[in-house]
């Protein structure tokens, strides 16, 4: 008889190499863990110690004008050593008493620092003698869609959920409970459960990218977070000044992106701009002279490459002061003078 093929002495090798080496029960799971699972693991041990249940009480008045009790939930997260955490406006705006639990039971009081519906966040802080575990603030700005996004919540109290998928837009628009756009939002897959609104939003090395703030019903789990670089903004504003103050010069627009011989034509800092694609009547930017169609490209000399920066430009120091807006406009480059006002309601 002939030797044996090459192949079977090769399986039978791998057999006897894949066999446990100690009894199936002795096994070490971590050995069986795939990639994707380490990272998610990996990821949400980086956060979930700071991420919290918020309980609230609110009191409202029904058609009689009697005052009754209401409860609500949510979640948040803690984003400095001295107990400062962040969550979603529509969790506490109006709430009379306000407690957070922590991953290890721990309860604390809470303070409303501030709160911003026009972008559903809001600040808290919690006292605690002792620093507290918290989270790190990534880069949104860096995002790729098709990359891990996390989602992370306390929805019951010392009952942690987590959901996974992936980044699925950027740049999307979602209308607040104030009735005004959040711009820049962040799409995903990963679905959110009951009482996850206020949580984090984390990429695959931990960091937050996003505040999870929404989800729409019956539509296969699309999932939306405010984008942490909109959030970083906003907690400045109300560590400033205790509200956001904006600059209002009514416009509404999209992302766009521009051509790289326009770009070069034009010497402009970015491949990006914003699409007006609305001007409200009697605004600024109507009395200006800004028309629907025009790509914002700078404000007083300052590049804008997204919605989201175009709103961190007009931050409350140019409020009632003029600022000149660049467009393109057809073949033109265009100069626009503008006052913008605070904006309100």
């Amino acid at each position: 008889m002939g030797s044996r093929p090459q192949f079977i002495d090769d399986l039978a090798r791998g057999a006897q190499d894949a066999a446990p080496s100690a009894p199936l029960g002795r096994i070490d799971d971590s050995a069986l863990l795939d990639a994707y699972s380490r990272t998610v693991i990996g990821a949400l041990e980086r956060v979930q110690q700071a991420v919290v249940f918020i309980s609230v009480e609110r009191q409202l008045a029904d058609a009689r004008g009697a005052r009754r009790h209401v409860g609500g939930t949510g979640s948040g997260f803690i984003f400095t050593p001295d107990g400062y955490l962040l969550t979603n406006s529509h969790v506490v705006h109006g709430a009379t008493h306000i407690v957070v639990t922590l991953a290890d039971g721990a309860r604390f009081d809470a303070d409303l620092v501030g709160d911003d519906p026009a972008s559903d966040l809001a600040v808290l802080r919690i006292g605690s003698p002792e620093p507290l575990p918290h989270v790190e603030l990534g880069d949104s700005g860096s995002l790729r869609v098709g990359q891990i996004a996390i989602a992370v919540g306390n929805p019951l109290g010392l009952a942690q959920t987590v959901t996974t998928g992936v980044v699925s837009a950027l740049g999307r628009t979602l209308r607040s409970t104030s009735g005004r756009m959040i711009y820049d939002v962040i799409q995903t897959d990963a679905a959110l459960n009951p009482g996850n609104s206020g949580g984090p939003l984390i990429n695959s090395a931990g960091q937050v990218i996003g505040v999870n703030t929404a989800i729409i019903s019956g539509a296969q789990a699309i999932s939306f977070a405010t984008a942490i670089d909109t959030a970083k903004w906003v907690i400045m504003q109300i560590f400033a000044h205790g509200r956001v103050r904006r600059a209002y010069i009514g416009v509404a627009g999209t992302t766009t992106p521009i051509s790289r011989r326009v770009q070069r034509f034009f010497a402009l800092a970015s491949p990006s701009g914003v699409h007006v694609m609305e001007i409200v009547k009697g605004s600024p930017a109507a009395i200006g002279g800004l028309r629907t169609g025009d790509r914002i490209v700078a404000v007083d000399d300052i590049a804008v490459d997204s919605v989201d920066s175009l709103q961190r430009t007009l931050d409350a120091s140019r409020i009632d002061k003029p600022v000149n807006i660049a467009v393109l406009r057809g073949t033109q480059k265009l100069d626009i003078d503008v006052t913008p006002v605070e904006q309100t309601g």
